[in-house]
């Protein structure tokens, strides 16, 4: 699960502002520092440390060292420091501070953690940094793969005062890396639900968090849905094969679609299978669409997937043949006008207005599907309205498509192929995908 690992100690220590040494002040300076405005309460005394301590501690000194990577250097710095007899709380706080800095900087988790619980546990420590710092311990036993600790951390986090928004993905990381599935799931699905309510848009990470639960659990179900949420603002070839797979291999999935389904799968993804080519092929064959069998034909050449191999002589008479069906379609189709009309129900329109979209004549081709959608009577309605949909999206009418597509209703998969539809046309601008085809 590297998509769920957290970023080095450093770097988390840096972002939240923690691995930098304290402000210091000497005791002389702290005499001379001036006098704090009188109040109704009593000025509160700096803390300080010794001069000569001071020199050893000195956080720009320290900085630069760190910043050099001279690390031997600075652990000289805090043998000596730690030789100092009679230390007060506040100097042992600087001196943790500074094994912290040293530690994280220098990938020590062991100094880290042991600096971190000092530090938390320290009188001297700023109230208002108190949160950070045990976050900071979470997220150092998450790096250590010491999961139940992790949460323990994080929970202590919120109690003392941190964000729970902030943490609750986190939380739930940890439970389903220590393979506490039920809890991990409750736990990540109230980070997508706090989401929906506040109106936050959801990371790729929290989304394949639920994935990866639902998955390891064979929820499939639930898997299902997460991943549909996970395509819709995260998508991915990888993601949407996974889908269109599943969609397909559901019990319910009505074989009578199989060329609707490749007609969706030809448009997400950039290349189809070898196999798929073919099938889609002779399904738009049977179905009377044989320019666009020659489409998916010509596609599985034009990507080399088709007339190679052992099959190669299969893929060629393939071509052949739905070359001449396509060449005898094109010069025929116009004949088919008149009969189509003559129907008592609208399916010879809505066929012939498919077969024109599949020759590109789109304007064509939507004005008769809508003809024979209004003309009615047709067994198979909700197909009717799913090639009216497709028909609109290859037409660059994305609108139009999503408000018929969003009007297909079924439980045989045309459901699902409607709905997939709609999450490729509303898919982010900023997300790679071929052009309809």
């Amino acid at each position: 699960m590297s998509q769920f690992r957290l970023a080095r100690i450093s770097l988390i220590l840096a972002a939240i502002g923690l691995n930098a040494a304290p402000a210091l002040m000497t005791s002389a300076s702290a005499q001379s520092a001036p006098a704090t405005p009188a109040t109704s309460a009593a000025p509160t005394k700096p803390e300080t440390v010794r001069p000569e301590l001071y020199k050893l501690l000195d956080p720009a000194a320290v900085k630069v060292l760190i910043d050099g990577k001279k690390f031997a250097e600075v652990q000289e710095r805090l043998t000596a420091a730690e030789a100092y007899a009679n230390r007060t709380p506040y100097e042992n706080y600087v001196i943790e501070r500074m094994k912290f800095s040293l530690g994280s900087a220098s990938g020590n988790e062991a100094m880290t953690a042991t600096s971190l619980e000092a530090i938390i546990n320290s009188p001297s420590t700023p109230a208002i940094d108190k949160p950070e710092f045990i976050l900071a311990m979470g997220n150092l036993q998450t790096n250590a793969k010491n999961y139940p600790k992790a949460i323990e951390w994080m929970k202590r986090y919120v109690a003392e005062g941190g964000s729970p928004a902030r943490v609750r993905g986190s939380i739930a990381r940890a439970y389903y890396l220590n393979n506490d599935l039920a809890t991990a799931k409750t736990e990540a699905l109230a980070v997508l639900a706090e989401n929906e309510k506040t109106g936050t848009a959801s990371t790729e990470g929290d989304l394949r968090l639920v994935v990866a639960i639902t998955g390891k659990q064979k929820d499939w179900p639930a898997y299902t849905a997460a991943l549909e949420k996970l395509i819709a603002s995260y998508p991915s070839e990888e993601l949407w094969t996974d889908l269109l797979h599943r969609m397909y291999g559901k019990t319910s999935f009505n074989a009578r679609l199989l060329l609707d389904a490749y007609r969706l799968e030809s448009a997400v993804l950039k290349q189809l299978e070898a196999e798929t080519y073919v099938n889609m092929a002779e399904e738009a064959v049977r179905a009377g669409f044989p320019v666009e069998a020659k489409k998916a034909v010509d596609a599985g050449f034009a990507a080399n997937v088709l007339g190679t191999g052992a099959d190669a002589g299969k893929h060629k008479a393939l071509r052949d043949r739905v070359n001449k069906g396509a060449a005898d379609d094109a010069k025929n189709i116009a004949s088919g006008e008149a009969s189509a009309a003559k129907m008592k129900d609208g399916t010879g329109l809505v066929n012939l207005g498919y077969a024109y979209v599949t020759m590109d004549e789109f304007d064509k081709g939507i004005e008769r599907i809508e003809q024979g959608i209004a003309k009615g009577g047709l067994k198979r309605p909700e197909e009717a309205k799913l090639k009216l949909g497709m028909a609109y999206a290859k037409a660059g009418r994305k609108d139009d498509a999503i408000k018929t597509f969003e009007t297909v209703k079924g439980h045989d998969g045309i459901g699902d192929l409607a709905r997939y539809w709609t999450m490729w046309l509303k898919r982010p601008a900023t997300a790679a995908a071929p052009a309809a085809k």
